[in-house]
């Protein structure tokens, strides 16, 4: 890795040799070297001969990393116009004079600056500033999994969305060649979520260097879905409330295994119309069933006094699944109708 410190004041000239002479041992870098005005250069650093911005120019697809010693705004205003893409940046990091907080300003994950400032910092005694919200959380970026495997990004709109389910806590499976040895347990070493994610798959990392994946998906039918709503509501009102909560849990259309609902909706017009739309079974559940369970879940006291049970969509989704699932939404409630989902 080609690091260059880059300074503009006599104080940061002397911040950045010295910050050189703790870095060389970490056998990190190829070469380090020290950029800084002519009037405070010597023997130990470069001198900016056209001046600093001219000098940035210069250097910047030159060197792996930058290391600025001095305010952020001159530096954001100064490489902007060199920016091309994070696949493509260097590394970009900056700091105050005494080196007291590392910031990684740009490329934090595929440029390495999110590593490189925890090094730096740990090597002068300063605090790492990272920002980006997989390292926050304590999980793990798409972007440095390709890093950590010395891999190129085909596409950094997906990948983008892949870490998005992994910064939510979702599951997403690395799938690597044979041949490819790798201890995934390193990639998560100091993320404290890694324990703490779902057990659904909801997304896949592939490494693979073919040119053309084939991909196909096959969508259980093990979502039931539970349904409460008013007398004589809209068949298109409850079909809204159903795609909504679907879409929101990121659930297929076609997973619906059946609809359920209580004995006193048994004949109500939407609702059936509803599963006539979709093609799907409406279970009917007795009131007699859910009483026993119905304090397991929100209720209603108005719903009680009109019907004689508390709730109906969570009840009705538990009492006609096999009840060895899990809940995925207990209760959403769209304009006079509440939809449970519970997975099989």
């Amino acid at each position: 890795m080609k690091l260059a410190i880059i300074t503009v004041t006599k104080k940061a000239s002397r911040k950045g040799v010295e910050i050189k002479k703790l870095l060389a041992p970490t056998n990190r870098f190829e070469t380090i070297d020290v950029f800084t005005l002519s009037k405070y250069s010597d023997d130990k650093t470069i001198p900016m001969e056209n001046g600093f911005k001219d000098t940035i120019s210069n250097i910047f697809d030159s060197y792996d990393s930058l290391y600025f010693i001095m305010a952020s705004g001159i530096v954001v205003r100064t490489i902007a116009p060199f920016l091309k893409s994070k696949d493509v940046d260097p590394a970009v990091i900056i700091s105050d004079e005494d080196g007291k907080f590392i910031v990684s300003l740009l490329s934090g994950h595929l440029g390495g600056a999110n590593e490189l400032a925890s090094l730096i910092a740990e090597n002068i005694g300063g605090i790492p500033i990272i920002s980006t919200a997989s390292d926050v959380s304590g999980s793990i970026a798409v972007d440095t999994i390709a890093m950590k495997l010395k891999a190129h990004l085909r596409d950094l709109e997906s990948a983008k969305d892949i870490t998005a389910l992994i910064v939510n806590g979702e599951k997403v499976e690395l799938k690597l060649p044979k041949n490819m040895v790798v201890d995934i347990d390193s990639f998560f070493s100091n993320h404290k979520n890694k324990k703490n994610i779902k057990k659904d798959t909801a997304g896949i990392v592939v490494a693979s260097n073919r040119r053309d994946i084939k991909v196909t998906q096959i969508i259980p039918k093990n979502i039931i879905l539970g349904i409460g709503c008013r007398r004589d509501i809209p068949v298109e009102t409850i079909l809204d409330g159903i795609e909504l909560t679907m879409k929101e849990c990121n659930l297929h259309m076609d997973s619906i295994k059946h609809i359920a609902t209580v004995d006193i909706k048994a004949n109500e017009v939407g609702l059936l119309e509803v599963c006539d739309r979709l093609n799907k079974k409406l279970i009917i559940i007795d009131r007699e069933r859910i009483k026993p369970i119905q304090n397991n879940y929100e209720g209603s006291d108005f719903v009680e006094k009109t019907i004689g049970v508390r709730c109906v969509s969570a009840p009705v989704a538990y009492l006609s699944s096999n009840r060895v699932g899990k809940f995925i939404k207990e209760k959403k409630k769209y304009n006079g109708v509440t939809v449970s989902i519970y997975e099989e």
